[in-house]
């Protein structure tokens, strides 16, 4: 697993002195100066900089879609890559209207694709296995997949970019992260499972019951990697790497929701160092995920009842981080504004 360097701390005083010495009470500015701070501390720079921000968008088909786990078909994962592609997703909106760029990686979809300029096509396979069967995907499989996430955050990197979130796609991908969930924090897998895109309670408690199926199924498979294979999602997996390798080219890395945080589990699983790096953009409306965020000690900067994916709540919370960083670099301190401050 790659070197991920913990925070150094060496900086962390004259950056909260910076905070401190601007033109307003001590702490005034609440999470947005510890965002400022966390910013200041990644880059290891005063000026921390907001330079080619990004979303990338992971799109994969799971083998467990057929099984009934969601109440849309399968056939919409690469419905909806089309969509991101022609610019009418909300993850499209949310990126043109907060300045982000966007890319969307083909990470395993059932279906092939015309070269398009928004397309990273790196697909593993046209889908996961049945992981009610077996195996969502081998363990070379899963390797490929977090090597390819890390590979496409090293070419952002060489953009420059030091803001990067990652969103995904894919019909049962809730499923897939109930299951790495419960698996990877022991909590029970009626705790971790809600009613995804939409079910119903009937849908609902047969989701369940085929998710009860599939842990069982592979009790044995225990670590990150194991767990990470057996249940699936290329995505997830991609996301996985894209996490890892973006912490260790000191970018700040906006967490979506659930299966992003899924994706986020897994590999703080394989360096926890991974945290130091993450801001947890908000917590969305699908049941898991204000437990997952608490196991991982993250606190959402926005609870809006979002649950749509695509990184849509990560693009909404964006602002805040550019405006982190505005407070840092552009806000007036007492001194050169010529402000008393409150021992004068």
């Amino acid at each position: 697993m790659p070197n991920i360097a913990p925070l150094a701390q060496d900086l962390a005083p004259a950056l909260q002195h910076k905070l401190d010495r601007k033109t307003k009470p001590v702490g005034s500015l609440g999470r947005l100066e510890a965002l400022a701070l966390q910013l200041g501390m990644i880059q290891q720079r005063l000026d921390p900089q907001i330079v080619n921000p990004a979303v990338l968008v992971f799109a994969a088909d799971h083998g467990l879609a057929r099984a009934g786990v969601s109440p849309f078909p399968p056939e919409v994962t690469p419905q909806m890559v089309h969509n991101f592609l022609a610019g009418g997703a909300a993850i499209n909106v949310l990126c043109r209207a907060n300045g982000l760029a966007l890319k969307v990686v083909n990470a395993g979809v059932n279906a092939e694709f015309a070269p398009h300029p928004l397309l990273i096509d790196v697909a593993v396979a046209r889908g996961t296995q049945n992981s009610l069967e077996g195996p969502a995907m081998t363990p070379e499989q899963a390797d490929l997949a977090v090597q390819h996430g890390a590979e496409i955050v090293r070419h952002f990197a060489a953009l420059g970019t030091t803001v990067l979130a990652l969103g995904e796609m894919g019909i049962g991908n809730t499923s897939a992260a109930s299951l790495l969930m419960a698996r990877l924090t022991g909590t029970p897998l009626a705790s971790c499972t809600g009613r995804g895109t939409g079910h119903d309670d009937a849908g609902l408690a047969r989701k369940l019951a085929i998710l009860q199926q599939v842990l069982a199924r592979h009790a044995d498979a225990k670590d990150a990697m194991a767990a990470l294979a057996a249940f699936g999602g290329f995505e997830i997996a991609m996301m996985a790497g894209a996490y890892l390798q973006g912490a260790v080219s000191r970018m700040l890395l906006v967490v979506d929701g659930f299966i992003a945080t899924a994706a986020l589990l897994v590999a703080s699983k394989l360096n926890p160092a991974v945290l130091d790096y993450c801001v947890f953009a908000h917590c969305s409306g699908e049941q898991g995920h204000r437990r997952l965020l608490q196991y991982l000690g993250g606190e959402p900067l926005l609870d809006l009842g979002l649950r749509l994916g695509e990184g849509s709540g990560a693009a909404t919370a964006f602002p805040l981080v550019r405006a982190a960083a505005a407070i840092l670099n552009e806000m007036a301190s007492f001194e050169s504004a010529g402000v008393s401050d409150r021992d004068a």
